[in-house]
């Protein structure tokens, strides 16, 4: 019998895949990062239970082009500042990412705000242009001029937080408790540039990051950078706590509940 392709794969298959998994190459990204402080109050309301808020009201937003061999990918994300016990690090709102692989293994086993977006980062001569949009509207813009390269940083580890979790079967609640997962990430940078210019914020009902307004602007680059990442789950978290912000997952929360649109046929 010829083989079967959704059969059972055997031991050896999965140790071999185990094993090209963890000896990935470096895979380098160029994007564009802006760093601004915002509204305290609102980036508070942002933050399910156990985050808080830092010292510091902080957005930042990754906007990069990953060069992966024969599959080149655009890679977006909005985070805040949080803290979590005696950990800083940041909270994303929302991940864009250009490809459906992407989306996988970052929502499934991160537990990731990952969704299909349009991500770009142009460069022609000294301008730099980049964006992250869906539904039509590029709801995040960063436009400057490149200046003069920047001393190179060490490399650093950097914490993000994600909420890992699944709707229940039934539409109520989750069918367990939602985990927290620290997500870290070893970076390297090999360029880095300043960049003179400006965020742009657009209204849009599925990414309202214009709720998070640029109100001291602190520093834009565009750099070549190349990280791991490692995660674990630090903390079990009731139901009842986060319930109130399932909403930033989804772009109508009433899918968690299998429902077709209002209207549809």
């Amino acid at each position: 019998m010829a083989r079967v392709r959704y059969g059972a794969r055997t031991e050896a298959e999965i140790a071999a895949a185990r094993t090209a998994s963890a000896q990935l190459p470096d895979i380098w990204s160029t994007g564009v990062a802006a760093l601004w402080e915002t509204d305290p109050d609102a980036l508070a309301a942002v933050l399910p239970p156990p985050l808080k808020p830092t010292g510091r009201p902080l957005v930042r937003v990754n906007i990069s082009k990953v060069d992966l061999p024969g599959y080149p990918l655009g890679a977006g994300s909005f985070a805040v500042s949080a803290s979590h016990a005696d950990v800083d690090g940041w909270y994303p709102l929302v991940m864009p990412m250009t490809h459906e692989r992407a989306l996988t293994g970052g929502r499934e086993v991160f537990g990731e705000p990952k969704k299909l977006g349009e991500v770009t980062v142009e460069r022609e001569g000294l301008v730099v242009h980049a964006w992250m949009a869906r539904h039509g509207i590029a709801f995040v813009e960063v436009r400057g001029a490149v200046g003069e390269e920047l001393p190179l940083p060490e490399p650093s580890r950097k914490t993000d937080f994600y909420f890992k979790f699944l709707p229940a079967v039934d539409g109520s609640g989750f069918d367990a408790d939602p985990v927290l997962v620290h997500c870290l990430r070893n970076e390297k940078v090999r360029r880095l540039e300043r960049v003179t210019g400006d965020v742009v914020l657009r209204e849009s009902m599925y990414d309202p990051v214009a709720d998070l307004p640029v109100r001291r602007l602190l520093e834009i680059t565009l750099g070549e950078k190349t990280s791991d990442q490692r995660g674990r789950v630090v903390e079990r978290v009731a139901a009842e706590a986060l319930l109130p912000y399932i909403h930033q997952r989804y772009d109508d929360p009433r899918q968690i509940l299998d429902a077709p649109p209002e209207g549809s046929h």
